[in-house]
């Protein structure tokens, strides 16, 4: 099989071709094209793989482009991971969404808003492009906001566009294990939105575990969501959110610590990433150096991840199992082997919603436990969602819904109620500075009028 990597000289690109590596299957990944408008960061990411590719025989061939057409003739599956205008336009998410006193998180509040209006029409065209030029191709999202892109991707793609985030993946294996059981083995009822979801179940041979663990403050406690969120809460849910419901939860303990931070996480990654890129493009590099500071690089960032949150919850470090790799790369190839094996799995996954959440409409992409086979993705019927949930869930997609028209009308109308629809923003006049604020600093928003 052919993947193409759409973002082919992003940072996480070797976490996809490492567990392609661990697969020696019949039907495997085979050759890998990597995309990217950047050439510099193709080279630099070309020699990772390759130092990670060393001695394996069977490794998948690796190409680079910078050409969209050619990379994606002849794929079986295309991966989406771009990110438009780059960590710069991150860090500027965050600085301009924080002068006004409201969250910028790059998925959620009003940094999710801003990077949805400039990725959008690039999400689109791409789709568009896959039509055209790899009409047989499943696509897999993982470009953020993940549930947004995917919901664009699909007005051209249908349900040949499939999302994937880690966060569930993650949350459901410590929750297992915590309970004493293989992740592998456990039905996860799962339900929300990307980065809008809660575990309300985990069944092991049928029976509902999660009740044992609401009941054991200590246990709660142990493991990363729960110490985020605290025990008492948690109760009060009678679920377990999904690490994102922080900033929803906590908004404005949150918001006040990333005003005080030294670095927004979006200035951090940019800085970070920067000398990552240079030191590993060198032409000088002896084997196993670029990986190595992959390897260095990955391990700070992993570690740094919502630092400011653990600092509002007041729980510290990053313990060693929070740390432990096994997300969406993982989730990516389990999906494509479904599809292109007829191996049928259960995942996570974001996809049209087709009647399983009553609240929403049928194309709304959701993030839901699905069965995969060769025919696609298909959501498991869940239980309805309690209040509090249905309130948000109908807000943020409210919100998503006045991106998708903004980016189609270009009108700028639109973009204001996007972001003043958001349950984080909380004034049509903030709804209009945020606008007028990143119009400013985004030449990829110049289509608002």
């Amino acid at each position: 099989m052919r993947l193409t990597i759409l973002g082919g000289g992003g940072f996480r690109v070797p976490l996809v071709y490492g567990a392609l590596l661990g697969d020696h299957a019949e039907g495997r990944v085979s050759h890998v094209t990597l995309y990217d408008e950047d050439s510099g960061r193709l080279r630099a990411m070309a020699r990772v793989l390759a130092d990670q590719a060393a001695g394996i025989a069977d490794a998948p061939a690796v190409t680079a482009t910078t050409d969209l057409d050619e990379a994606l003739r002849g794929a079986d599956f295309v991966f989406s991971a771009i990110r438009v205008g780059g960590l710069q336009g991150r860090a500027a998410d965050e600085r301009i969404a924080l002068a006004e006193g409201v969250l910028g998180q790059e998925t959620v509040g009003a940094g999710g808003i801003a990077y949805g209006l400039r990725t959008v029409p690039v999400a689109r065209e791409i789709a568009r492009r896959v039509a055209r030029t790899a009409p047989d191709a499943w696509v897999i999202n993982f470009t953020n906001p993940a549930g947004v892109v995917t919901e664009a991707m699909a007005e051209e793609l249908g349900d040949r566009v499939i999302g994937i985030c880690d966060s569930p993946v993650g949350l459901g294996r410590r929750i297992a294990r915590l309970l004493g059981a293989r992740p592998e083995d456990a039905w996860i009822d799962y339900v929300g939105l990307n980065h809008l979801g809660w575990v309300r179940g985990l069944r092991i041979g049928g029976r509902d575990e999660l009740p044992r663990l609401l009941a054991d403050a200590q246990a709660l406690e142990s493991f990363e969501e729960g110490r985020l969120f605290g025990a008492e809460w948690l109760r009060s849910l009678g679920a377990i959110p999904n690490e994102y419901l922080h900033y929803y939860y906590f908004n404005r303990d949150t918001v006040r610590a990333y005003q005080e931070a030294e670095q927004t996480r979006g200035a951090f990654l940019r800085d970070q990433q920067r000398g990552f890129y240079a030191e590993a493009g060198r032409p000088d590099q002896a084997p196993g150096a670029a990986l190595a500071a992959w390897d260095r690089t990955r391990a700070e960032r992993e570690a740094t991840y919502m630092a400011e949150n653990r600092e509002v919850a007041g729980v510290g470090a990053r313990e060693e199992s929070d740390l432990e790799s096994g997300g969406y790369e993982k989730v990516a190839l389990a999906l494509m082997r479904a599809i292109a094996r007829d191996e049928r799995a259960t995942l996570i996954l974001n996809v049209r919603n087709r009647g399983t959440l009553s609240v929403l409409d049928a194309g709304a992409v959701i993030e839901v436990p699905c069965l995969v086979d060769a025919n696609g993705a298909h959501p498991v019927a869940v239980d309805p969602l309690p209040l509090h949930a249905v309130g948000l869930v109908t807000s943020v997609k409210a919100a998503e819904r006045e991106v998708l028209a903004a980016a189609a009308s270009g009108s700028r109308a639109d973009a204001v109620k996007a972001f003043a629809l958001h349950p984080l923003v909380d004034s049509v006049g903030v709804a209009r500075r945020l606008v007028a604020g990143y119009a400013a600093e985004h030449p990829g928003l110049a289509y608002l009028r």
